[in-house]
């Protein structure tokens, strides 16, 4: 049991008696940031949060369908599973955009409405993992989905990623090592975060074997799959291998629509569905029940896919912007991924002294905010690497932001040590 002394001075105090899993809950450096910008008054290049530019908002439109949905049914407690209307209309778009038969993507028996993809992963994690369980997890990884993992007492092992997604291949040597099989495999195989790569549809189908020979869950993050702006299509997890019970899938309106309707969904497998309703009902009762209508009717009026043909056009272009600047300010000091959606670059300079942990209030000061790499691993690893996100500026906007960079990087580095460029 961990304990917290409280605040009073007295040598009588008591101290808090807090779960054993209190020392597991890290935090998130990621959504940290937000207030941590919020303390700086001059202007800053925002390349940390991964959230869509605010131009990037369908924000009228759904400002028109307020004023048609709302209605005091709109106020009141919903189903946990989440509202039919949105249920029918969620599912109506995933077929009609993916062209895939019902049987083969997402049933309604399949399907609970969440409160944004962070309860998503929440839920999983909560349903599978007991304290000591190893899960694997890309490295680097999202820090919101290892943090989760981690609170709920899980030992986490890292696995290496590279140009094709998680080196799958490793797996039966780390189960070696460990004398035993993750109960999890935590994984964002499409444009991943941070490194933007994606899953090889070789590397899919072995992990689907490694899954079903160790009888471990596969927790397929996919947020950014349906902002593909180059490349060829790879079939996700759960379309390779449908109504697979070890696939515990997790989706999100966050990164196509907006992050602020705090809205996403699992589908799971039906026998696990009401745990996960049973779990929800614990957390929130509901999701909100106004921005469920909203979403709902955005989607049954066909608003989706103009708006996310837009934001792939608008992506491409910036993210193209991006790679343009940091080949012009950095050239050969760093080396940098290439990814064909999502909305991050995964950037790691070749001279391993750089600590970018270390130069983030450099880089603050000249007005450029980014994630360092350590924060998308649990080890700390990553030291010379940091994150960019290209979805949320514009190209000038990022070009002005790499060049604060490359003078917070000019300034930190002295110039004796720095290669040229």
């Amino acid at each position: 049991m961990s304990t917290v002394s409280s605040s009073a001075s007295s040598p009588s105090s008591p101290t808090l008696p807090l779960a054993t899993r209190a020392d597991s809950l890290v935090g998130s450096v990621i959504d940290s940031s937000t207030s941590m910008l919020a303390e700086y008054t001059h202007d800053i290049v925002k390349f940390g949060m991964g959230a869509p530019a605010p131009d990037m908002l369908p924000s009228s439109e759904f400002a028109r369908i307020a004023k048609s949905v709302f209605s005091p049914e709109s106020f009141t407690y919903g189903e946990t599973q989440g509202e039919p209307i949105l249920i029918d209309a969620l599912l109506n778009y995933l077929q009609d955009t993916y062209q895939i038969p019902e049987e083969h993507f997402g049933k309604r028996e399949r399907i609970v409405i969440t409160s944004g993809g962070m309860q998503g992963l929440d839920l999983g994690f909560k349903l599978f993992v007991s304290p000591g369980d190893l899960v694997f997890c890309e490295s680097p990884t999202y820090t919101n989905g290892s943090a989760t993992a981690m609170s709920y007492e899980a030992e986490v092992v890292e696995v290496p990623v590279d140009h094709e997604g998680m080196q799958v291949d490793v797996l039966d040597e780390f189960v070696a090592r460990a004398g035993r099989a993750p109960a999890v495999i935590y994984t964002i195989p499409t444009f991943q975060n941070p490194a933007g790569v994606t899953m090889s549809l070789a590397r899919r189908q072995k992990l689907l074997d490694f899954a079903h020979r160790h009888n471990s869950v596969i927790l397929e993050d996919n947020p950014y799959g349906t902002l593909r702006f180059s490349g060829d299509d790879i079939p996700s997890l759960s379309q390779l291998s449908p109504n697979d019970p070890l696939i515990f899938g997790v989706r999100t309106f966050s990164k196509f629509v907006a992050p602020g309707l705090r809205i996403g969904w699992v589908d799971v497998d039906p026998d696990v569905r009401g745990l996960v309703i049973n779990a929800k009902q614990t957390m929130d009762t509901c999701t909100s029940m106004p921005t469920q209508h909203m979403v709902a009717q955005w989607l049954n009026e066909g608003c989706a896919n103009n708006h996310v043909d837009h934001l792939r056009g608008a992506y491409l272009e910036r993210k193209k912007s991006m790679e343009a600047g940091l080949e012009r300010l950095f050239g050969d000091e760093i080396r940098s991924t290439d990814p064909d959606g999502g909305f991050f670059l995964w950037v790691t300079f070749e001279d391993e002294s750089v600590n970018t942990e270390d130069l983030l209030p450099v880089a603050l000061e000249e007005g450029v905010a980014y994630i360092p790499g350590p924060a998308f691993s649990p080890a700390g690893a990553f030291t010379n690497a940091l994150r960019l996100c290209f979805a949320s500026n514009a190209p000038d906007r990022i070009d002005e932001g790499l060049t604060r960079l490359r003078s917070a990087i000019d300034k930190y580095r002295p110039p004796h040590s720095r290669a040229r460029h």
